[in-house]
């Protein structure tokens, strides 16, 4: 091997063993406040307001939603009604289901199979994968989701999609408790 085709395959792969040495626990929020506590802060009227980037950070579209959230028998439901600036809207319904650990069992209409909610601290960590629209379809994307509580109304949401493990977008937005 070349010590050109070398660098060269390093190049390529190296940045792959750097994300998976980079994960970011959940518990490394646990000492954070405020605290995030699901029962409370999605309790009521909220709206979201964000943006959708792909994959090169280029913002594609915005988007403004109006939550409804309440506590049923112990679960919650949140009813997320979306509009895009193109018109488009979607809505999503979310039930979090305690498991008996402090943490919830989450399902979506458009997710497929739960994800596993990890609350810690301020922070709420899920993994899912998301049927979204796609030209005349749906295509399958995984979804990081992160959310921080930074004020007891506040809350900045990152969510990272890929597809076959590369990365096709980012959405970010903030969730206003009313």
């Amino acid at each position: 091997m070349t010590v050109q085709n070398f660098l060269f395959r390093l190049f390529l792969i190296g940045p792959l063993f750097l994300t998976g040495c980079s994960s970011i626990n959940i518990e490394e929020y646990k000492d954070k406040s405020p605290e995030l506590v699901l029962e409370e802060f999605f309790d009521g009227d909220l709206t979201a307001h964000g943006v959708v980037k792909d994959w090169s950070g280029k913002v594609i579209r915005h988007f403004n939603a109006d939550i409804k959230a309440y506590w049923r028998e112990g679960v919650g439901v949140l009813e997320e009604d979306f509009v895009f600036d193109d018109g488009e809207k979607q809505r999503r319904v979310w039930t979090l289901t305690p498991d008996g650990s402090g943490n919830y069992i989450a399902e979506a209409n458009d997710v497929v199979g739960p994800a596993n909610a990890l609350v810690s601290g301020n922070a709420l960590f899920m993994q899912y994968v998301l049927r979204a629209p796609y030209k005349d379809g749906t295509i399958d994307l995984t979804i990081d989701d992160r959310m921080y509580l930074v004020s007891p109304s506040v809350i900045v949401n990152e969510s990272k999609m890929k597809k076959f493990g590369v990365s096709v977008g980012q959405v970010l937005l903030t969730i206003v408790k009313k």
